[in-house]
C-alpha cells in the first residue's frame, strides 16, 4: 500500500510539473478551491469506441442548466483524476476565465492509460485508409465527440479541444479527419515527432529524460486508478556524476526490467521489459517506426471547419519542434484554414499558470504575461468559435509573438514575418562573429570523454530540465572545449524573427561527433538586477542569456535515416537548424555564438568512434578526440527589417 501511495503521489507530481498537461492543480487561487464542486456536477462514464474498447471519461457540467454550453475536451495519458464520486479537480478547462464563464469540460484517459481499456502505444501511429472498425487516436477522438454531442445534456453542438504537451498532441490529432462538431482546437506545446521532440533532438538521445521513460513504457492491459510503473531511483543528488559513472547507455538497461527495484538488479543484464526503452534502443535511426509515429506529415487532413491556435513557449526545453512545425504545416497544407500561432516567453506549459511574475529560470520577462494570454487570447479564441459567430473575423492576429529581448508582444500577419531577410555571420578567429568571411583558419579543441561540457552549472538532479534554457552561459564560455564567437558591442538593435541555421565546417580526429550551437545575448556590464528570484551567485551584469540552442548527432548530418561516420581529419559540412526565435539584441549588447561537442547529461555521450548503434556501444568505443571548426563556418539568421 505504501508503494502504491508513493507512485500515486509521484504521478500527481509529474502531471503538475513535468508534463504541465493542464493547470487544474497548478497555481489555483485559494478562493477557487471549491469553485468546481460548487458550480459543476461531475459524472464518470465509459464511452465505447468502434472496436469495442471502452475509454474512461469524466464530464464536468455547469449546474446552471438554463442555457446550453459548448464542450471543451482534453484527452490525456496522464490521468483524468481524481476518480470517484465527490472528488473534484480544483480547476478545470484551459483557464479560470473559461471555467467561470461556463463550459462543459470533459477529460478522458486515452486508450490503455489509467482507467481506460486497451493497450497503450506511445505516439500511436495514424492509420490511413482504415478498414471497418480499425481504430487509432483520430477515430477514438471522433467516436468520443460523437458520443458527447449526442448524450451530454445542454450542449450546444460545438466542441473544442486543448492540451499542453502530450495532451496537446491529442488536440492536434483531433483535427485530423475531424468530427463535424469540432470547431476549435488549441494544440499547446504539442509533440510532433518523437525523433525531434522530448526524447530525441536531431537524433541525439536526451539523457536528461532517462527517468521519464518508464512513465510511457511500462505495460498495462487492465484499467487502474493507481500507478503501475516504477521510476528509476538515482541515489545521487549530482546527475552529472551519476551518468558519468554509469558509463555507456547499455549500462542503463538494468533500470528497465521488472526486477529493477531500488537499483538492486545486477548491472550486466541486457534484458529490457520496458517497451519504450526497448523501442529507443532497437531503433537508433529515423526508421519506419519513428516515421509512423509522427503526426506532422498528416496535417494536410485538417478540414477548413476546424479553427486552430497553436501555442508554444520560446524557452520550452521539451517541445519546440512540435508546435512550430504544427503551425507551419497546417499553414502550408491548408492555407485557407483559420490557423494562428502564439509564441510567448514561457517554459513548458508556463502560459497555464496564474502567477503574476513571469520568469523562466533566472530570467525575468515581466508581469501578468500568462494572465494576459489566458484572458485576451485563449478565452477569446474559444469563445468566438464555440459561442460566437465562428467566422474568420476573430479579432486575433495571425501570429502573436513575444520579443524576448525588448520584452514586448508583437502582432504579425504571418510567421515568420514577411519582412525577414537571411543574413550570414561568420565564425572568425580571435573569438569574433563578423558580417564578412575572414579566411579559412582551423580552430581546434579537445573533446575529453571524461570531462564533457555540462549543460548547467547547477549541482542537482531534475526529472526533466527546464531552467537551462535561459541559464547564464558564462560557465561554458570559460571552458577550453567551448569555442566562443561574438560581435562588437551593437550600435543599434538587431532583431531575429524565425529560424537559425548553423552552417558549420568541421573536422575530427575520430569518426563520430556531436555538434552543439548556442545563440547568446551578452548583456552590458551596467545591467542591473531585476529578478529577486535569481540564483544568489549570479548578477545581470554581463549576463549571458541563452536565446536558442540545438544539437545535431553528426552521423545524421546528411540523413536521419541513413547514418554515416566522419572521415578522420576531413573537412565536412554540418548544418544544424535551430528552432525559431523572436529576440532583439539591444543596442549596447553583444551577440555571441558558442560551439561545443558535448552537452552533458542533457544529451548522452557520443563515443566519438563510429558504432552502428550508440545504445549498444561498449566502454572501449569511447575515446577522447580533437575537433576542428573552420572560420568559413557561418550562422544564417532570420533578421527582421523595419
Amino acid at each position: 500500500m505504501k508503494k502504491q501511495l508513493f507512485y500515486s503521489v509521484l504521478t500527481l507530481f509529474l502531471v503538475t510539473t513535468f508534463i504541465s498537461c493542464n493547470s487544474t492543480t497548478e497555481d489555483a487561487p485559494k478562493k477557487t478551491n471549491t469553485y468546481v464542486q460548487d458550480n459543476f456536477t461531475k459524472k464518470e462514464v465509459t464511452i465505447e469506441m468502434r472496436d469495442g474498447t471502452k475509454l474512461h471519461t469524466v464530464i464536468y457540467a455547469p449546474k446552471d442548466q438554463s442555457k446550453t454550453y459548448p464542450i471543451l475536451l482534453q484527452r490525456t495519458p496522464y490521468s483524468c483524476a481524481p476518480y470517484g464520486d465527490g472528488k473534484f479537480k480544483t480547476r478545470i478547462g484551459p483557464n479560470s476565465q473559461l471555467m467561470k464563464e461556463g463550459n462543459i469540460v470533459v477529460y478522458q484517459d486515452v486508450r490503455g492509460r489509467w482507467m481506460s481499456e486497451g493497450v497503450y502505444d506511445n505516439m500511436r501511429a495514424y492509420i490511413p485508409n482504415k478498414k471497418e472498425n480499425q481504430a487509432d487516436e483520430t477515430t477514438d477522438t471522433y467516436d468520443t465527440i460523437d458520443w458527447l454531442v449526442k448524450n451530454v445534456d445542454n450542449n450546444n453542438g460545438n466542441v473544442g479541444t486543448w492540451g499542453v504537451s502530450y495532451p496537446g498532441h491529442y488536440a492536434t490529432v483531433s483535427t485530423i479527419d475531424a468530427h463535424p462538431a469540432l470547431k476549435a482546437a488549441s494544440p499547446q506545446a504539442a509533440i510532433g515527432d518523437f525523433f525531434f521532440d522530448d526524447f530525441h533532438h536531431n537524433g541525439a538521445f536526451l539523457l536528461s529524460y532517462f527517468r521519464a521513460v518508464s512513465l510511457f513504457g511500462a505495460y498495462k492491459d487492465q484499467p487502474t486508478d493507481t500507478a503501475w510503473y516504477t521510476l528509476p531511483k538515482m541515489n545521487s543528488q549530482d546527475q552529472y556524476q551519476f551518468f558519468l559513472d554509469a558509463g555507456p547507455l547499455k549500462n542503463l538497461n538494468k533500470y528497465f526490467r521488472k526486477e529493477a527495484v531500488d537499483n538492486a538488479s545486477p548491472p550486466n543484464n541486457d534484458k529490457i521489459d520496458d517497451y519504450f526503452w526497448k523501442e529507443i534502443v532497437d531503433h537508433p535511426n529515423y526508421d519506419a517506426v519513428w516515421k509512423s509515429k509522427g503526426i506532422i506529415q498528416h496535417l494536410d487532413k485538417v478540414p477548413s471547419t476546424v479553427a486552430t491556435m497553436t501555442v508554444a513557449g520560446l524557452f520550452d526545453a521539451e517541445d519546440l519542434y512540435g508546435p512550430i512545425e504544427t503551425y507551419k504545416n497546417i499553414e502550408k497544407n491548408q492555407p485557407n484554414n483559420y490557423n494562428t500561432f502564439v509564441f510567448g516567453p514561457w517554459d513548458h506549459g508556463g502560459w497555464t499558470r496564474s502567477s503574476v511574475k513571469n520568469t523562466v529560470g533566472n530570467y525575468y520577462f515581466g508581469d501578468s504575461i500568462s494572465l494576459k494570454f489566458q484572458k485576451e487570447i485563449e478565452s477569446k479564441f474559444f469563445n468566438h468559435f464555440l459561442k460566437g459567430s465562428g467566422d474568420k473575423n476573430s479579432g486575433l492576429p495571425e501570429a502573436y509573438v513575444y520579443d524576448s529581448g525588448k520584452k514586448e508582444w508583437n502582432s504579425y500577419d504571418a510567421w515568420p514575418p514577411k519582412n525577414v531577410v537571411k543574413q550570414d555571420w561568420f565564425l572568425s578567429d580571435n573569438q569574433e562573429l563578423t558580417a564578412t568571411k575572414k579566411g579559412n583558419k582551423a580552430i581546434k579543441f579537445i573533446s575529453d570523454i571524461k570531462r564533457p561540457v555540462p549543460y548547467s552549472e547547477d549541482i542537482k538532479t531534475v526529472f526533466t530540465p527546464r531552467k537551462y534554457m535561459t541559464d547564464d552561459q558564462r560557465f561554458a564560455a570559460r571552458r577550453p572545449d567551448v569555442l566562443v564567437f561574438e560581435t562588437e558591442v551593437l550600435t543599434e538593435d538587431f532583431t531575429l524573427a524565425g529560424d537559425i541555421l548553423a552552417k558549420l565546417k568541421v573536422a575530427t580526429t575520430g569518426s563520430a561527433a556531436d555538434w552543439i550551437v548556442k545563440v547568446i545575448d551578452v548583456h552590458p556590464a551596467d545591467t542591473k538586477d531585476n529578478n529577486k528570484n535569481m540564483q544568489k551567485h549570479l548578477k545581470m551584469s554581463n549576463y549571458h542569456l541563452m536565446v536558442r540552442s540545438e544539437v545535431l548527432r553528426g552521423r545524421f548530418r546528411n540523413s536521419f535515416s541513413t547514418p554515416e561516420p566522419f572521415t578522420p581529419n576531413k573537412k565536412t559540412n554540418v548544418n544544424i537548424k535551430l528552432q525559431d526565435v523572436h529576440h532583439t539584441f539591444k543596442k549596447g549588447h553583444k551577440l555571441q555564438i558558442q560551439v561545443q561537442s558535448t552537452w552533458f547529461p542533457l544529451i548522452d555521450l557520443n563515443p566519438q568512434t563510429y558504432v552502428d548503434n550508440i545504445y549498444k556501444a561498449d566502454e572501449k568505443d569511447f575515446k577522447t578526440q580533437t575537433h576542428t571548426v573552420f572560420t568559413d563556418s557561418s550562422i544564417e539568421f532570420s533578421v527582421l527589417k523595419k
